[in-house]
């Protein structure tokens, strides 16, 4: 689970500062996809580098929970130990799939294990079935020019997921695909979020896919819309 509470996050803009992020709070709970969607420039990519732990906020607290019972305010945490924590329990999709254009599907997860410290020992066998669960196991030993952009973002989010994250953070990722393209990905991390129980935060703004989502909330100029609020605009 990962709790974002009261988060507030400024940039600097000449001589005056931008809110981005404006008292934020939201959980997101294990082997649930909570959906951030909202206008372009209404914060939600902040939110989510927050969450990720890529910018500490100004003020606030993120909490990242482990199915053990074990928590960390990861806002508090230094620039090594914020890296660490996103290494052991933080799974990271981007818009772009970010593939090391030198490396087949395999070998883009076993990496993963070669990052120093980890929980689990990345082996051959668990990569195999995470590609296997994402339906690449025929192209294992595929670099990524002879993937489709649908292909290498699977291959992405089973990268995401080689740690046994708890919390899975995925940032439009449907934004360069068609739409069935678009569809069969969002299917596969509701369906892997479920089956492994990982917390989902999930920016989109494409709500053709919202049946994939468990839960929507909507980010207008830094802050959270009421969720009553929100459920009357998106069933407008």
């Amino acid at each position: 689970m990962i709790t974002l509470d009261d988060v507030t996050l400024t940039f600097p803009d000449g001589d005056r500062r931008v809110t981005a992020v404006d008292h934020v709070s939201l959980t997101a709970s294990a082997g649930v996809v909570t959906g951030i969607t909202g206008p372009s420039g209404s914060g939600k990519s902040s939110l989510l580098a927050v969450a990720a732990t890529l910018i500490r906020p100004d003020s606030g607290r993120v909490l990242v929970s482990g199915a053990d019972g074990s928590g960390v305010d990861a806002a508090r945490l230094s620039r090594r130990e914020a890296a660490e924590l996103r290494r052991d329990r933080i799974g990271i999709v981007f818009q772009q799939s970010n593939l090391l254009p030198s490396l087949t599907a395999t070998e883009q997860l076993l990496v993963m294990g070669h990052l120093g410290g980890g929980r689990r020992r990345v082996d051959r066998g668990r990569v195999f079935d995470l590609l296997d669960a994402v339906g690449l196991s025929e192209h294992a030993d595929k670099r990524p020019a002879q993937l489709s952009g649908g292909q290498r973002q699977r291959v992405a989010i089973a990268r995401a997921l080689v740690n046994e994250p708890d919390v899975l953070l995925v940032d439009e990722p449907t934004s360069a695909l068609d739409q069935e393209r678009g569809g069969a990905v969002m299917d596969l991390i509701a369906q892997l979020t479920h089956e492994r129980g990982t917390a989902t935060l999930l920016v989109t703004h494409d709500l053709v896919h919202r049946r994939t989502l468990d839960r929507l909330v909507t980010v207008l100029d830094g802050q959270l819309v009421p969720e009553a609020a929100d459920a009357a605009v998106h069933a407008a």
